[in-house]
C-alpha cells in the first residue's frame, strides 16, 4: 500500500468523529446565543403585564377565614381579618432581628441580584421529591422574591407566576437599595394573627417597640415568618416554635452575626408573650380546626382564601363548660389541683360539641410561679383535652377491660374473690395491690367490682380473663392510639397505667353510648371558599368495634347507682337526679393522685373531664370524683335542660 493511499484511509476514519465534534461545537454555540435570547423574550413578555415595582401598594390583599359555631351564627375566630401595621423604619429595627431574619429567611441577601439559583435548585429539588423538606432548611425564594410573592402576586403554585416573581425580584433590586428592599419586606409580611410588619407583631407578642426587643424576641419574630399561625405561641405548637427560635439563633452563629455565648444566653432567656390581643371564642377548639385546616390546605391558603368553616360546636354548651371548668377548677387549688379540662361530644356521629382545654385560656401565660412554661402547675394555653403526651387514665380504663372479658365470655355475674393478692414480680417488686380504700370484700360479681372500681378484682379480670395484649389491642381499636408496648404496664394497665388523651377516652366511651359503634372526633362539618363553593364536608361514618350487647352491659353496669352506692353513695355527683335518661359514669384517679378522671354518657352525649396539674405533680390525695366529678355533674345537668341541644336534635 502507498504512503497517500495508507494516509487516505487515516482521514477516512477519523473523519466521522470531526464531524461529529464539529456538530457538538455548533450546537454549544447555537446554545450559547439561543438561551439569551430565549430568557430575554421570557423576560419582556412576562414583564409587559406586571405590576410596576415602584407601587408596593398594590399588594393583593387576603381575604379573612371565618370559624363559625355549628349553628353558622356564633363568629368564633377570624383569620386575618384585619391587616394591622404599623411602619417602622429600618433604623428602628434593631441590628439583631434584621440578621435573625436574613439567617434563616435568606443568608445571601446581601450578595445576590434578587434571586438564588442554589435556591431555586433546592426548592426544584423537593418539589420533584428528590430531596427532603425540613422546616429548619431556608426556602427556595429570597426575601427579594418574597416581598415581590406578598406585595403584587398571588400565591398560586404555577411557573408563569413563577417566573412574574422572579422577574419582579430582578426589577425590585435594580430600582432598590438592599436597605429598601428589607424596610419594605420587614413592614409588609404577615407575623399571624391581624399583625402584618415587624412594627405590629412586636406590639402582639411582646407589648413592645421593635427597637426594644431582645436577641431572644427577635429570634421568635424570625422564627414565624415561615408558617405564622403554625408556630403562634397561643397555639398547640408553641414548643415547636420555641425550638425553631433557638435554630434562629444557631444560624446567627453560622453566620457570624451572633457570638456563641450570647446565643446561648438568649436560647436560654425566659419568654413572656403577651395575652393574645384578639377577640376569639372557644379557643383551644378554634386553634384544633385551626390545626386541621392547616393539614389540609397549608398556612397560606387558609390565611388568604376566605373560607368559611362551620364547626361542630355547640356555642351554649360551650359556654357552660368553661364556666363550669373555670370555677371547679379555682375551688380544687385547695386541694393542689391548679387545672382542668373537659370534652363534650356526639358518639352517634363524633361531632365535638365542646372543648375547654385548661381552666382559662386568657390568663397569664405562667402563672403560679413559673417563668418559662416548665414545670408549671397551670399553663393556660396547653390544651390537656388534647396533648399528645396524653395523662394516666386511672380506673377510667377498666371498662375497656372488663368489655374485652364479656367478649370472651365471662358475665356481669361472674365472680371473682376480692383478698389480697400477690401478682409476681414486676417493675423490679413483688406487686400487691390494695383497693382504694384498704377493704376487702370477699366473693364479688363483675358488675359489683366494675360499678364500685376495686382494683384487686380488675386485675384479675385483665389477668384471668381478657390478657393485657389483648386489652392493649382492644383499646387501640376504641381509638385510644396513644398506649406503648403491653410488656410495659403489666397488670397496671387495667389501672390506668398507660397515657391517654381526654379526647380520645370520651370518644372511646362514646363505642359505649352509640352500641358498640365507633365515629372519629370531628370539628368541622363543611367548609366553602369566598364564592360559596363547597371544599369539604363532614362524612364520618360508622363502623362496629363492638357487639351491642356487650356495649349494652357495659352501659348497664355503669349506670347502676345501686351497684356502685356502697362505694360512692347514693347521692354522689355521679347521680344526675334530673336526668331523663340512663346515664353511664365512670371515675378515674392515677397513681399518687396525679390526676382525677370523670368520663359519662348517655345515648347522645359524651362528657369527659380531667382535673389536675400540667407538670404531672400529685394533688392532696383528692380522687377523680372529688375534683373532675363536680364539673362532670353541672355539665351534664345542663344538657338535659339545654334548648340548644334539642334544636340541634342532641337530647341527652
Amino acid at each position: 500500500m502507498s504512503k497517500s493511499r495508507h494516509y487516505k484511509k487515516i482521514y477516512q476514519k477519523g473523519a466521522p468523529k470531526k464531524k461529529w465534534a464539529l456538530i457538538m461545537l455548533q450546537a454549544a454555540v447555537f446554545t450559547l446565543l439561543i438561551i439569551p435570547v430565549v430568557g430575554f423574550g421570557t423576560f419582556i413578555y412576562y414583564a409587559k403585564d406586571l405590576p410596576r415595582p415602584e407601587r408596593l401598594s398594590e399588594a393583593v390583599l387576603a381575604q379573612p377565614t371565618k370559624i363559625y359555631d355549628r349553628a353558622g351564627k356564633v363568629l368564633l375566630y377570624e383569620v386575618y381579618g384585619e391587616e394591622k401595621r404599623q411602619v417602622v423604619p429600618l433604623k428602628d429595627i434593631p441590628l439583631h432581628l434584621q440578621q435573625a431574619v436574613i439567617a434563616i429567611e435568606d443568608a445571601e441577601f446581601y450578595s445576590h441580584k434578587g434571586i438564588s439559583l442554589k435556591g431555586i435548585g433546592r426548592a426544584f429539588l423537593i418539589n420533584l421529591g428528590l430531596r427532603e423538606s425540613q422546616f429548619q432548611k431556608p426556602g427556595g425564594s429570597t426575601i427579594t422574591q418574597q416581598l415581590a410573592r406578598n406585595s403584587f402576586l398571588t400565591k398560586e403554585k404555577t411557573i408563569p407566576r413563577k417566573i412574574r416573581e422572579l422577574v419582579l425580584a430582578l426589577e425590585l433590586e435594580r430600582r432598590y437599595s438592599k436597605e429598601e428592599i428589607l424596610t419594605f419586606y420587614l413592614n409588609q409580611i404577615p407575623f399571624g394573627s391581624t399583625a402584618y410588619g415587624v412594627g405590629a407583631a412586636s406590639e402582639l407578642y411582646f407589648q413592645k417597640h421593635p427597637k426594644d426587643l431582645t436577641l431572644a424576641e427577635s429570634a421568635v419574630l424570625a422564627a414565624l415568618i415561615q408558617a405564622p399561625t403554625y408556630y403562634s405561641p397561643y397555639g398547640p405548637h408553641k414548643d415547636t416554635l420555641l425550638a425553631r427560635k433557638d435554630h434562629v439563633l444557631s444560624r446567627m452563629v453560622e453566620e457570624g452575626f451572633a457570638a456563641q455565648e450570647e446565643a446561648e444566653a438568649a436560647k436560654a432567656e425566659p419568654l413572656v408573650f403577651q395575652d393574645a390581643s384578639i377577640t376569639i371564642r372557644a379557643p383551644h377548639f378554634v386553634l384544633y380546626v385551626l390545626d386541621d385546616l392547616m393539614k389540609r390546605y397549608g398556612e397560606e391558603f387558609v390565611r388568604e382564601q376566605g373560607l368559611r368553616v362551620i364547626t361542630s360546636l355547640d356555642w351554649e354548651l360551650q359556654q357552660q363548660a368553661e364556666q363550669a371548668v373555670k370555677e371547679v377548677a379555682q375551688q380544687n387549688v385547695a386541694f393542689g389541683a391548679h387545672n382542668a379540662a373537659l370534652v363534650a361530644l356526639n358518639p352517634r356521629d363524633g361531632e365535638i360539641l365542646a372543648m375547654v382545654g385548661s381552666k382559662d385560656w386568657f390568663a397569664s401565660s405562667y402563672p403560679e410561679g413559673c417563668a418559662s412554661g416548665k414545670d408549671c402547675l397551670f399553663d393556660p394555653k396547653v390544651n390537656v383535652a388534647t396533648y399528645r403526651q396524653g395523662r394516666q387514665p386511672g380506673s377510667a380504663f377498666k371498662p375497656f377491660v372488663y368489655a374485652l372479658a364479656f367478649q370472651n365470655g365471662a358475665t356481669d355475674e361472674t365472680v371473682v374473690v376480692d383478698e389480697p393478692t400477690n401478682f409476681g414480680v414486676w417493675g423490679g417488686k413483688e406487686y400487691i395491690p390494695q383497693n382504694y380504700d384498704g377493704r376487702f370484700r370477699g366473693e364479688v360479681t363483675l358488675r359489683q367490682a366494675l360499678a364500685q372500681s376495686l382494683n384487686i378484682p380488675s386485675i384479675k379480670v385483665l389477668v384471668d380473663m381478657a390478657g393485657v395484649q389483648e386489652s392493649v389491642d382492644f383499646a387501640k381499636t376504641l381509638g385510644i392510639g396513644t398506649l406503648r408496648d403491653p410488656s410495659f404496664y403489666g397488670p397496671a394497665l387495667v389501672l390506668g397505667g398507660g397515657e391517654v388523651r381526654l379526647l380520645d377516652m370520651a370518644s372511646a366511651y362514646g363505642v359505649f353510648a352509640a352500641e358498640g359503634q365507633k365515629t372519629p372526633p370531628v370539628a368541622i362539618l363543611s367548609i366553602q371558599d369566598a364564592r360559596g363553593n363547597m371544599l369539604g364536608k363532614n362524612q364520618n361514618t360508622p363502623i362496629r368495634v363492638l357487639p351491642p350487647e356487650i356495649a349494652h352491659l357495659i352501659t348497664g353496669i355503669l349506670s347502676d347507682n345501686e351497684a356502685r352506692a356502697p362505694v360512692f353513695g347514693e347521692r354522689s355527683l355521679l347521680f344526675i337526679p334530673s336526668a331523663s335518661a340512663p346515664v353511664a359514669v365512670k371515675t378515674g384517679t392515677t397513681q399518687e393522685f396525679r390526676d382525677g378522671w370523670t368520663l359519662g354518657y348517655t345515648a347522645n352525649l359524651v362528657v369527659g373531664v380531667w382535673a389536675g396539674n400540667n407538670d404531672n405533680s400529685p394533688t392532696l390525695r383528692e380522687p377523680g370524683v372529688a375534683l373532675a366529678a363536680p364539673i362532670w355533674n353541672r355539665v351534664m345537668t345542663y344538657a338535659f335542660a339545654s334548648p340548644s341541644l334539642r334544636s340541634a336534635g342532641i337530647t341527652p
